[in-house]
């Protein structure tokens, strides 16, 4: 017979920002459905004030500060009960892209193909971390990017930010 532990009364451990998005977009990407909006995007972060959590809604004809307060109420109770345990307390951020405009799935890939743009890798390639230069859309499952005369592709997993960037 297994006894069970005791609780030692020690907080669980910190989940991992990945873990933490993970969650957010599997609870949040409905709610946002729901009530006609695009969950954009999710960014989580420790920071010395405190641990931030950032998500990025759009909807045709843009999205007001009145949307982002409904959105902010909607989703703020549902991850409140579910990011309980494992993050402790976070500030929520909603708000719209902005032209700036935060890029990550394959989808927002291939959406804004043609439009200059700003990517950061995890391991540098070619000595390199940091691109700019013109999305080319998604090939072979890869982010393909146009930098002045020669063109790069960066494994989906390796990009750790990627957004719209000016012309």
């Amino acid at each position: 017979m297994k006894q069970k532990k005791k609780n030692s009364g020690q907080a669980p451990p910190p989940l991992a920002p990945a873990a933490v998005i993970e969650t957010v977009r599997h609870h949040a990407e409905p709610l946002c459905a729901n009530a006609g909006y695009d969950l954009v995007h999710c960014e989580f972060q420790r920071e010395p004030a405190g641990a931030t959590l950032r998500l990025y809604i759009d909807k045709p004809g843009g999205v007001s500060l009145d949307d982002c307060v409904e959105i902010s109420r909607q989703v703020g109770d549902v991850l409140d009960a579910v990011l309980d345990e494992g993050v402790g307390p976070y500030h929520l951020e909603v708000s719209s892209p902005g032209a700036d405009r935060p890029i990550s799935r394959p989808a927002d890939f291939e959406r804004f193909a043609g439009h200059p743009v700003r990517v950061k890798v995890a391991k540098a390639i070619g000595g390199r971390k940091n691109f700019t230069g013109r999305l080319m859309g998604m090939v072979d499952g890869r982010v393909a990017l146009e930098l002045e005369n020669t063109t790069v592709t960066l494994a989906l997993e390796d990009i750790v930010r990627a957004r719209l960037a000016a012309d």
